[in-house]
């Protein structure tokens, strides 16, 4: 059996990693530099997707900065706690620097026999024949355009911010996040002395990230910065594809789906994907059935509606600070902060960003 990605992605290595696992034969052509090397990216990983790709995907334990607690604060509420969510007995979500992990798949792929990567592929698409599964990670490919454009979309009017930050050491395993009057901003640790950064500001005016440092200045009250290294950005999207394949060519990754950054969910919802196909690949091999377009086929039948309603969620959340930061008053946050303390909610709060509407 042999599958093609289409795309030099984070998500196309990972994939690829989770076939080979499974002696598929992968090819991967990448027409397009991937952005995945941006040095200030980096990804939060729920506990039950490190789980799972460690012991389906590869080790990359190495590379985790665990985090025991997440606090959500607002300006509304002043320096109240807005929500809390915390494991006594373990990380709930962890960070690892995206390059970090591209060259530790790109690394093991480049040694496994089932694996190849080309540079080039035939425009003509006349290629689809030759694999039974051709997975399309690549946004700029002529298949997109031709299969993959229709979709439920969302501009929201805002630019993700990322950097770094250096600082003097602590004990740094707890990520903060502030929904500020200009849009959430998240403090996300990846070692004692190093810090993510992830602000999403709405309608900001110019584009002069020096604005960025200085906000991220203003809203820190845990460390003392010795650095801020280079700013990037990427406009703020949201998306659900209305239809996943065509025959034998499927959308994945970031093409499925996109969703606000806020809940740090959007390479999470992907492994959750990849966790679905392989199960399904799994079942036909087993049972020796071919894989074909079924394979796609049922792929979006068990996950089309949940991932819609996963992004509508996150989207939600976002409207609900957005429509307080423009009423002025705190009675959504009050709201949030009263239903939060309730355990059970709390609870399941955790449960759905750890494990989205799978389990």
């Amino acid at each position: 059996m042999k599958v093609c990605i289409l795309g030099d992605s984070l998500t196309s290595l990972t994939l690829a990693k989770a076939l080979v696992n499974l002696n598929i034969c992968v090819d991967i052509f990448s027409e397009k530099k991937s952005l995945t090397h941006i040095q200030t990216r980096t990804l939060g990983i729920s506990k039950s997707n490190v789980d799972f790709f460690k012991k389906n995907i590869i080790n990359f334990e190495k590379l985790l900065w665990k985090l025991k607690k997440i606090e959500i604060f607002t300006d509304n509420l002043k320096e109240e706690k807005l929500l809390n969510f915390e494991n006594n007995d373990d990380q709930i979500f962890s960070i690892i620097k995206n390059c970090d992990l591209y060259q530790l798949l790109e690394k093991d792929l480049s040694k496994n026999k089932f694996f190849k990567k080309k540079k080039s592929i035939n425009k003509k698409l006349s290629f689809t024949n030759d694999y039974e599964l051709i997975i399309n990670c690549d946004y700029f490919h002529p298949l997109t355009k031709k299969y993959f454009n229709k979709k439920i979309f969302k501009k929201y009017n805002s630019f993700a911010y990322t950097t770094l930050i250096q600082h003097e050491k602590v004990l740094n395993n707890v990520a903060t996040q502030i929904f500020t009057k200009k849009g959430p901003l998240a403090f996300l640790p990846i070692s004692d002395n190093e810090t993510s950064i992830v602000y999403s500001v709405h309608n900001l005016n110019g584009k002069n990230n020096e604005n960025i440092k200085n906000l991220i200045q203003k809203y820190n009250f845990k460390y003392k910065i010795k650095k801020i290294h280079k700013v990037d950005r990427f406009e703020l999207k949201s998306y659900n594809l209305r239809s996943y394949y065509n025959n034998n060519i499927l959308a994945f990754g970031d093409l499925l789906h996109r969703v606000h950054p806020l809940a740090g969910q959007g390479f999470n919802m992907t492994i959750r994907d990849i966790k679905i196909f392989i199960d399904i690949i799994k079942s036909k091999l087993k049972l020796g059935l071919p894989i074909d377009s079924s394979v796609n086929e049922e792929f979006e039948n068990n996950l089309k509606h949940k991932n819609f309603i996963f992004t509508e969620g996150v989207d939600l959340i976002y409207n609900l600070f957005n429509v307080e930061r423009k009423i002025k008053n705190n009675i959504i946050s009050k709201s949030i902060q009263l239903i939060g303390k309730n355990y059970p909610v709390n609870k399941m709060f955790m449960k759905i960003a750890d494990k989205g509407f799978l389990f």
